[in-house]
């Protein structure tokens, strides 16, 4: 007879079990991820310090709760999926609304902590943990709603969207999915002073005697590689100089397979005349629910939240017209470091567009961000 010290000896056992059982066969998640960022992904994610900073989004938990809260006639007796459970908050919220059983999934060590929180709070009936991702684990019963919350940067950097979407496999006919849909919007800004600050970085490279070395012969490749970082901070709504562009997703019926390649036309309609410096983004998200629709928005004219707004610089100005178009494109390709790569193109009426790319960057758990006084805490990760 086997004997355990206590339950996370157990638990710990039943883990390395149920990874000798699955064997080396890939799931999704696997093949669309190169291992060493799912490795930094996870580690990073089950950091409490990460955990708390999310938490203490108020505008984030307090959507979340109030969503479910409000729409308690789609958990009241159900049963409910916890998607990248983290701390366990959201199927803490479940219990409250009245949830039958929830089954929180969680792949980094943080499922360890949502446990102790769980046994802490005296919900083990209530609330069982599974640690994996949801594309490898097994879950023994449908569901009737599945929680989550999927969102990166711009909506859809780290790809966990597409976990999301997956996991509509347990999902009985009819249930509910909360959030239920998410929006991108983009519009161009101005602001000199942003473009004029990543020009004079590149400019240390200008320098022919540092040192007694010429660094001029990389002034070029510097100039393009800080154009092409996308900046996460918040800013002033009055730098938007024409009405935003949306792109949406139902995570209700949309394919994983549609968030592979993103493609967003777009004619813009500047109202002032001005230099626009490139494209804002931001998101929001709906949950629609059967007594109330609850939107979390992450927008420069809302409350401030740990996902901020994202912003992609051209490396030519484009002079804007009162009234004349711009008109381009964005696209976003998925990649294995669970980001996307943005291509722009966008250029006034009637003229040929140029490409602006903006890659994705090699360290998505570094992000490119600028820190303001009295904001929360610094970005989460890279968006793209």
């Amino acid at each position: 007879m086997v004997k355990f010290a206590n339950e996370k000896s157990v638990q710990e056992f039943k883990d390395l079990l149920g990874g000798l059982q699955k064997g080396d066969k890939k799931s999704k998640f696997k093949d669309r991820t190169d291992e060493s960022s799912a490795t930094q992904y996870f580690q990073f994610y089950g950091y409490l310090s990460q955990q708390q900073n999310m938490l203490q989004d108020y505008v984030r938990t307090t959507t979340f709760q109030r969503a479910i809260l409000d729409n308690h006639g789609d958990f009241v007796g159900k049963v409910v999926l916890d998607v990248g459970a983290g701390s366990g908050i959201l199927s803490f919220f479940a219990v409250q609304a009245g949830a039958k059983h929830v089954y929180a999934v969680e792949g980094s060590c943080m499922a360890r902590y949502c446990s102790e929180l769980i046994q802490h709070n005296k919900y083990q009936d209530k609330i069982t943990v599974i640690k994996g991702m949801i594309e490898e684990v097994e879950l023994p019963e449908q569901v009737d709603t599945i929680i989550s919350e999927p969102m990166g940067y711009m909506l859809y950097n780290e790809r966990m969207l597409e976990t999301y979407i997956y996991a509509r496999k347990w999902l009985k006919r009819g249930g509910k999915m909360f959030p239920s849909q998410g929006t991108l919007y983009l519009a161009p800004f101005s602001d000199e002073g942003l473009f004029q600050e990543v020009c004079n970085k590149a400019n240390f490279w200008y320098q022919s005697f540092f040192y007694g070395v010429d660094l001029s012969k990389l002034r070029g490749e510097a100039y393009a590689e800080y154009l092409t970082q996308p900046i996460v901070d918040t800013f002033d709504p009055r730098h938007l100089v024409a009405r935003p562009v949306k792109h949406s997703t139902n995570f209700l019926t949309d394919s994983e397979e549609s968030l592979r390649d993103i493609h967003i036309d777009f004619t813009f309609y500047p109202h002032t005349a001005s230099q626009v410096h490139g494209l804002a983004f931001w998101f929001d998200v709906s949950f629609e629910g059967s007594q109330k629709t609850v939107y979390l928005s992450t927008s420069p004219s809302e409350p401030l939240t740990h996902w901020y707004q994202v912003r992609c610089l051209i490396g030519t100005p484009l002079f804007a017209r009162p009234g004349q178009p711009i008109l381009g494109s964005v696209t976003l390709t998925s990649n294995k470091r669970q980001s996307y790569d943005v291509k722009l193109k966008d250029a006034p009426g009637g003229q040929h567009g140029d490409d602006h790319q903006h890659a994705g960057s090699e360290e998505p758990l570094l992000p490119v961000h600028r820190q303001y006084p009295g904001t929360p805490g610094a970005p989460d990760h890279l968006p793209l």
